[in-house]
């Protein structure tokens, strides 16, 4: 499976526009190659960099099999027209947001932004606000395959 996105190569900078320096919208993202028994999709964007801990910057999960992509500046609502449903992000142990919010480093060395796109074998109907932690414990076992898409980010500096 393969993860892609029109607003940077994998391994390469992240525009401004995808960041809190920026307007801090969703990067357009497409795949390809999800196996034919794939029931749904789910998405995980951390961050291993952050000083704190594994810094979690966006959960989307329950995508709907047919899709094969996402658009720029994707809702932030907790729960999509496809029925989606985006989990709580914006942290180590504690989440206060829905949605997608990008990298807002603190000054300091390069941060590599992991986009995770796993193809699963069922959905997983948690709710809406489910935690990365929660949304990885649901997938065990589940995984059919995995495609990820890195992204770097440096606080002031970006493509």
């Amino acid at each position: 499976m393969q993860l892609i996105s029109t607003a940077f190569p994998s391994g390469g900078w992240i525009p401004r526009l995808h960041t809190s320096e920026g307007a801090d919208l969703s990067p357009p993202l497409q795949w390809q190659g999800a196996p034919a028994e794939t029931v749904s999709l789910a998405l995980i964007l951390d961050d291993p960099d952050a000083p704190p801990g594994l810094w979690i910057h966006w959960v989307l999960f329950d995508l709907p099999a047919t899709l094969t992509c996402l658009p720029e500046g994707l809702e932030r609502s907790a729960e999509l027209d496809n029925g989606a449903r985006h989990g709580s992000c914006w942290g180590v142990d504690q989440f206060s947001r829905r949605g997608y919010y990008g990298p807002q480093p603190p000054p300091g060395p390069v941060h590599h932004y992991r986009f995770q796109l796993s193809a699963l074998d069922c959905r997983l109907g948690l709710p809406a606000g489910s935690t990365a932690a929660e949304v990885r414990q649901a997938m065990e076992g589940h995984v059919l395959r995995q495609a990820e898409l890195i992204g770097l980010y440096q606080d002031g500096r970006s493509a």
